[in-house]
């Protein structure tokens, strides 16, 4: 690759820009998205062109040639990667075009001119009633336009500005179109890591394209195979799943789609007001193509649906159609109810009922992987549950999917394709959760003060699968708790660790927290442990609850096991060791979710 021109750089009138694009000769995949910019950066983008300011190069990658059915070879359409905002920009503001809001309704960005003071504005009903503006800059730029003519309405609606200077100001607005702005054309040869590096290298914004955004967008452009219509069905289903009430704005807006299978098939979303998993178009993404392609690699999904085949290194157009199908197909499966509720009920049936205790969409994913693969391959329910249910806490714990996810997918998958997957995932697991992992690492998981914690959340998962009650209460359970956001309370209470010299970081341990109610961490305030512990022996014998509502001794010795508290340690007449506490609690929390993981 390295003696081969990897991009050329050109300059064009902005107005033969538009014209392609329109043209579809340079395709725009954000055309149909969100508009996302303020509509004072559109207004303020023209005010740069006017006083001849550079507004950045546009970055186009272009797609390689198809050997179609028929032999013939089929030129690559060219794709717009960097500046779909400054173009979508260009084109509601000089040819008048409409934008998709973030709501996926449509409307136009108007902007104005003052010829007088060459000042612009964003249409509003001021303007609308002064003389001294023109409404609408799009008309300048529309065929047929005559300048004189719009100079004779402007002077009788202003009489007393100088003609001249208002003659200038409205022809300097209408070369606007004919300034030059520059196009960065990648090389279709180049790989999607080099295309990455070159486009950091050139973008100045901080924006970085992931490999989900280029295969989006090889999506996006495809009019032949239905990739248009597929962009939509992601895009929609990712923003129903957050919004159902955009159900209806569909429904009225684009009524082309609203008439789709895929439309069918998410409707469903509108009633749903689930937050456990609110997926984005990456996840979407990864799950359908890592499960009906067998790879994990989303560059794999971007050279196949440009048609490359693997083996001749040649684009042939059966293979992009077969790649379009295959990924509609697995995209389908994905918004399928029933498959999408039958992830979320597994998912909560190991414990982890909250969106708070999702640390990484990426094991959610993995595990709708291994859900959609195994239905596929006809597993019978129970064990399907049983591996997805196993396969999701594993990856938790262990952090699996962390950073880039990418070539654990393509390796879990490729091994669970190539073996026995039921085999596969119980030997991975037994592998790395071995005894060792339970009684050494996992304690030292738990020693961190930081409760975005795999190790954390999966003890409180283990409590609520467990249906533990909240720290000294008799009735609430640890799952309530953490549905209604209650207290995380510390053990050994905070100010008492203060005056004994511990920092936040290790007052802020894990291993002293505790799911309580409100009202029993007010009871206790800043107490010593020792104090407030004998307390709660006494309200046993004396039958008169001071923290919480546990009278007898039995249930409460339950409750503090559930906690893993190592309560012995409370039976002297001396404070007990903080270090000491802390490090027998992580030995009993690591215990317990070894427990819970044999349970599930």
């Amino acid at each position: 690759m390295s003696n081969i021109q990897k991009f050329s750089v050109n300059h064009y009138p902005i107005n033969s820009v538009l014209t392609w694009i329109r043209d579809g000769e340079i395709a725009i995949p954000e055309i149909q998205r969100p508009f996302v910019w303020d509509t004072t950066k559109v207004r303020d983008l023209i005010d740069s062109l006017y006083r001849g300011y550079p507004i950045g190069y546009l970055i186009a990658w272009t797609n390689p040639n198809v050997r179609l059915k028929d032999g013939t070879i089929s030129k690559g359409k060219k794709i717009l990667i960097d500046g779909q905002q400054r173009v979508t920009a260009l084109m509601a503001a000089i040819l008048g075009k409409e934008i998709v809001t973030k709501e996926y309704s449509k409307k136009r960005i108007t902007i104005s001119f003052n010829p007088i003071d060459r000042t612009f504005e964003v249409f509003n009903t001021a303007i609308a009633k002064d003389k001294r503006w023109v409404p609408d800059i799009s008309e300048i730029f529309r065929p047929g336009f005559k300048i004189l003519d719009k100079l004779d309405e402007f002077m009788q609606n202003n009489p007393n500005v100088d003609r001249n200077s208002i003659y200038d100001a409205l022809d300097s607005l209408s070369k606007i179109q004919n300034i030059l702005i520059g196009l960065i054309e990648l090389n279709s040869e180049l790989d999607i890591e080099e295309v990455t590096e070159i486009f950091i290298r050139i973008n100045s914004s901080g924006v970085i394209l992931n490999q989900a955004d280029f295969a989006m967008s090889k999506i996006a452009v495809d009019d032949k195979f239905g990739g248009n219509i597929l962009r939509k069905a992601i895009d929609y289903f990712c923003h129903l799943a957050v919004k159902p009430d955009f159900y209806y704005q569909i429904v009225e807006n684009d009524k082309a789609f609203a008439n789709t299978p895929f439309f069918q098939k998410m409707s469903w979303l509108k009633d749903d007001n689930e937050t456990l998993y609110d997926p984005t178009y990456t996840d979407l993404l990864r799950v359908a193509f890592t499960y009906k392609f067998k790879r994990g690699k989303l560059q794999d999904l971007v050279a196949l649906l440009s048609g490359r085949d693997f083996e001749t290194r040649e684009f042939k157009e059966e293979i992009a159609e077969n790649s379009f199908k295959t990924l509609s197909l697995g995209i389908q499966d994905f918004i399928n109810e029933n498959n999408f509720k039958q992830l979320m009920l597994i998912i909560k049936s190991a414990g982890f009922i909250d969106s708070s205790m999702i640390l990484s969409q990426n094991a959610i994913d993995f595990s709708y992987i291994i859900y959609l693969y195994l239905k596929e391959k006809g597993f019978p329910k129970h064990k399907i549950e049983k591996l997805v249910r196993k396969w999701f806490v594993y990856a938790t714990l262990k952090s699996l999917y962390s950073g880039s996810p990418e070539s654990q997918f393509d390796k879990d998958i490729r091994k669970i394709e190539t073996s026995d997957p039921e085999e596969y995932i119980e030997n991975v697991i037994n592998s790395e959760l071995s005894d060792n992992y339970w009684l050494v690492s996992l304690p030292q998981q738990l020693e961190t003060s930081a409760t975005r914690n795999p190790a954390f959340k999966t003890f409180l998962a283990a409590q609520v699968k467990m249906n533990d009650k909240g720290f000294l209460s008799k009735d609430i359970t640890v799952s309530d708790l953490i549905s209604i956001k209650g207290d995380v309370h510390h053990i050994f209470p905070k100010d008492y660790l203060k005056k004994l010299g511990y920092d936040k970081s290790m007052y802020n341990q894990v291993a002293n927290y505790v799911m309580a109610q409100s009202e029993i961490n007010v009871s206790i305030g800043n107490k010593p442990p020792l104090s407030y512990f004998k307390e709660i022996f006494n309200q046993c014998r004396t039958k008169v609850p001071k923290y919480g509502a546990i009278i007898d001794e039995k249930v409460l010795i339950e409750n503090l096991e559930s906690h893993c508290i190592p309560y012995y340690l409370f039976n002297g007449n001396n404070e007990p060791d903080y270090q000491l506490f802390l490090q027998e609690r992580r030995k009993l929390m690591a215990l317990k979710i070894k427990k819970y993981f044999d349970m599930l």
